[in-house]
């Protein structure tokens, strides 16, 4: 578990505002897996700087990413582990998790950082990679 925040930080982890990212973070991963792309599309901000670097691409701006969506053939299910939801203050937080998909060996990576707009949450940028051949944790 993480230390205590030093006193000139941000409130960290409040209850409520972690449910609330952890709620828009499942929802997502269930879009994901199901490949629901409008639902992937309203959760990535609809906005220029909206970045998502993947295992193959680097997409900028909400346009390209939609694009990227919708001509994606879906990869297939995944399995998720060791899931952190951080939130500092009441509208930003970081997600981080590991996935695994049938039959992959290497182990993927994905980090998205979340704000909060009058809409709701929504992921201002995405990071997503696949370990070192060699970790197979």
């Amino acid at each position: 578990m993480p230390s205590r925040p030093l006193a000139d930080e941000p409130e960290i982890n409040l209850p409520d505002i972690v449910a609330a990212v952890t709620a828009a973070f499942m929802r997502y991963e269930e879009a994901l897996n199901t490949n629901d792309v409008a639902v992937l599309d309203e959760l990535f901000r609809a906005a220029p700087y909206t970045l998502r670097y993947g295992i193959g691409e680097e997409l900028y701006g909400h346009d390209q990413i939609a694009a990227f969506r919708s001509a994606r053939i879906p990869p297939g299910r995944r399995a998720i582990s060791n899931t952190v939801i951080t939130t500092f203050g009441r509208d930003f937080a970081t997600a981080s998790t590991e996935f695994r998909r049938a039959g992959q060996v290497r182990l993927g990576r994905q980090q998205q950082s979340w704000v909060r707009f009058p809409e709701g949450w929504r992921i201002v940028a995405a990071h997503v990679s696949l370990a070192a051949a060699g970790d197979r944790r």
